[in-house]
């Protein structure tokens, strides 16, 4: 497997680390991001409410800078134009399934979590779209399932097979493994939830309709668990979803710096992002309070067999019609957005593959039949407060 660790620099992130040599003691700002920390993983966003001293700073962007790690691709746009303007933007969140459970502490594994989350400061608005990780790609001229992408390509791969799937700009990655959520609701005192469904698996034992505090174990089972759901992977998407807007919802009382550094260090240890931390300082100066509004949204597709293996197929509907939503809410152009481009299967290339040097595209269909277009599930939809929302959109031509 590769993280692309090998790859040169782009020129952002080799920018970034220049000015980290160059100026390794920069005085800090008076505002506090440690909240961003935390939203950055689990796609939260909020305002720093501890005052933090210079030393408690200093130490935490000296944590947080390890957890910086570049994909070694350019940018479908300028993303420090985008953030300096405070315009939205998206970040691609990865889950892989190590950290726990025995299953080593590396990232060395496929991702069977992929979430989308877009962020609109003016309409206080985010949107989680969740990405099956069955879903059919061609990944150098192989069919494979996006999960795939990360193990072959490292985060790039991730990046590319999602922007090509759906054809919108991932401003930035954030990769998170299993045992980091689960040190996290830790760290957090636990989160509250209300479960959608009664069943135990693990640590999770919850009733339907009945409100419960799950610690990061039980957090963890609780996303996790699949067979005993009536809509397997769709339904494990929605409680993810669901544990991450609880997280989100109830960061604002982690006043104490005791858990602002527990958390922190956590991150260290399992997480990986192309946010530096000048963008996460950014982030809470322009973005604060744009989790007040919150959808979660699915990529759906059908089943199919190819090969024998199981994938799940977006069809050429579903996905032109959850690109024309995300770019809306990135206020990007969808002018010329066509349900043509749609019609194959998203091809990226890696370089890694000896087999193959260019991508090939495969029409795709829903059914037997051919029959395209799904509904989107967007029937889960948090509000975090009853402040009002600022309905003037304005467009960003471009990618």
């Amino acid at each position: 497997m590769s993280e692309n660790n090998n790859e040169p620099m782009g020129p952002r992130e080799t920018r970034y680390r220049r000015r980290q040599q160059r100026n390794p003691h920069i005085r800090p700002h008076k505002r506090r991001p440690w909240l961003l920390i935390l939203l950055l993983v689990i796609v939260a966003l909020g305002s720093g409410a501890a005052i933090w001293g210079i030393k408690t700073w200093n130490a935490a962007q000296k944590t947080m800078d390890t957890t910086y790690a570049g994909t070694g691709s350019a940018k479908m746009r300028n993303v420090d134009a985008v953030l300096k303007k405070g315009k939205p933007f998206s970040i691609l969140l990865l889950g892989t399934d190590t950290g726990a459970l025995g299953r080593g502490k590396t990232f060395s594994a496929r991702t069977d979590t992929m979430i989308v989350a877009t962020i609109n400061p003016k309409k206080e608005k985010m949107t989680l779209t969740s990405i099956p990780r069955d879903t059919l790609v061609n990944i150098d001229g192989q069919s494979e399932k996006i999960n795939a992408a990360y193990t072959i390509g490292g985060a790039s791969g991730a990046v590319k097979s999602v922007q090509k799937l759906l054809k919108f700009p991932i401003d930035f990655y954030v990769l998170i493994n299993m045992g980091g959520l689960k040190q996290i609701v830790n760290a957090m005192g636990g989160v509250t939830i209300t479960p959608t469904m009664t069943f135990k698996y693990g640590n999770a034992d919850v009733k339907k309709g009945v409100k419960i505090k799950l610690k990061g174990a039980a957090a963890l089972d609780y996303s996790r668990m699949r067979y005993d759901d009536p809509l397997g992977d769709y339904g494990r998407q929605k409680r993810q979803r669901q544990v991450i807007m609880a997280m989100v919802s109830q960061s604002n009382s982690l006043g104490s710096i005791a858990n602002i550094e527990k958390i922190t260090k956590e991150l260290a240890s399992n997480m990986r992002t192309d946010l530096t931390w000048s963008d996460m300082v950014a982030l809470d100066t322009k973005y604060k309070n744009a989790s007040h509004h919150a959808k979660a949204y699915t990529l759906q597709g059908t089943d199919a067999t190819i090969d024998g293996l199981s994938y799940q197929v977006a069809s050429a509907t579903e996905r032109y019609n959850t690109s024309k939503r995300i770019r809306q809410d990135l206020q990007l152009s969808t002018k010329n957005l066509t349900l043509s481009y749609f019609e194959t299967t998203a091809s990226t290339t890696t370089g890694n593959s000896s087999s193959s040097t260019s991508s090939s595209t495969t029409t795709t269909t829903t059914d037997g039949t051919g029959t395209a277009g799904t509904t989107t599930d967007s029937s889960q939809t948090y509000d975090t407060t009853t402040q009002g929302q600022d309905t003037t959109t304005t467009t960003q031509q471009g990618y």
